[in-house]
């Protein structure tokens, strides 16, 4: 089992920055490819960024890439989420994501992953 608890999100204004946290707690964090996604109203959830289990490899959607970056502190069970030059389109519920039989990333779809956080809420004012 593994339990993942994300934090950060916001109302920030076009071109602003935000860092989402996500706390993970039970399997050994260390040995999986984490993942973001997020889901607009009226939209799938979609893959937003991937790290793999060491912190090294990064994958990125083309709609976020250059302006978001995925990172992993395994020391702390965390994997962040850095998005700078926010647009009113990246609003939506963004999604932590733990993918354990994969310790490489690429763009996940939805139903590869094992478990699924909260979600917390970024709005993008223009």
């Amino acid at each position: 089992q593994v339990q993942l608890v994300e934090s950060g999100g916001g109302l920030v204004q076009a071109g602003e920055s935000l860092r989402l946290s996500c706390a993970a707690s039970g399997r050994s964090f260390s040995s999986y490819a984490m993942a973001w996604f997020r889901q607009a109203p009226g939209k799938e959830r979609e893959f937003v960024a991937a790290v793999s289990w060491i912190g090294r490899s990064t994958v990125y959607a083309d709609s976020v890439k250059g302006r978001f970056t995925i990172s992993r502190d395994n020391a702390k069970n965390t994997v962040y989420l850095q998005m700078n030059t926010l647009k009113p389109e990246d609003t939506a519920v963004y999604y932590c994501a733990a993918v354990l039989s994969v310790s490489t990333p690429r763009r996940f779809r939805w139903d590869e992953i094992d478990y699924w956080g909260q979600g917390t809420q970024v709005t993008v004012s223009s």
